[in-house]
């Protein structure tokens, strides 16, 4: 934890991610309006080109790569131990996934307990895995959403902290359905770390607890 300038304590948070980062920019514009008490400390991708990377350098915020290991789905051990002692490094406080393309094991969970959150474009446990939203559309839901979850070691499984619903209409296509819970993602993610690093959020076996009654 850090202070700000009128002396609050300031949590620091460290995102991983793989892709562009459009929920990145979300998270890091609400840091900076003041609805996350927070500071982003850090950036690490396992990909390294990736669009996430540029957008954090754009806005002066540290940003690297670090090798993920010889696995496709998840950090080896080597790879886990150095994430953990980047974010270490930075200070980081809370662990935020945006479109982190790894499964993360106990070794890093560990490390953060309950402090590693990620966000899914699907009502979980509906639509686990990849391309959730092409999963909805292909299967004919006529609702589907964003969900807001804790981390654990399995794929999309831990404990929901917030979910949104969207519409899927009848004319969409994968590209307009993702488009329109990408806006609903920028929304809700931002609310929901708030209230994680505000100390509102209690776990209850696989039930998360909002202990203000705050809408998201």
């Amino acid at each position: 934890m850090t202070l700000d300038v009128q002396g609050t304590t300031m949590a620091r948070l460290g995102v991983l991610g793989s892709g562009k980062g459009s929920n990145f920019v979300a998270l890091a514009h609400a840091c900076n309006a003041g609805k996350i008490p927070a500071s982003i400390a850090i950036v690490i991708s396992d990909v390294p080109d990736a669009g996430i990377l540029d957008r954090a350098r754009a806005l002066g915020i540290p940003a690297c790569y670090l090798p993920p290991g010889p696995f496709r789905t998840k950090l080896d051990e080597q790879s886990e131990e150095a994430y953990v002692a980047a974010l270490r490094d930075a200070g980081v406080d809370y662990v935020v996934l945006a479109g982190f393309m790894r499964v993360l094991k106990g070794r890093f969970l560990r490390a953060y307990p309950n402090r590693v959150v990620n966000i899914h474009p699907s009502l979980l446990p509906a639509f686990r895995g990849l391309e959730a939203w092409k999963q909805a559309l292909d299967y004919g839901v006529k609702v589907t959403g964003v969900t807001v979850h804790f981390v654990d070691e399995g794929v999309d499984t831990g404990p929901i902290i917030a979910q949104a619903a969207v519409m899927v209409e009848d004319d969409d296509t994968a590209a307009s359905l993702h488009q329109r819970i990408q806006q609903v993602e920028h929304e809700l993610y931002p609310a929901a770390v708030a209230a994680l690093v505000r100390g509102e959020l209690q776990i209850e076996g696989r039930k998360v607890r909002r202990l203000t009654r705050a809408g998201w």
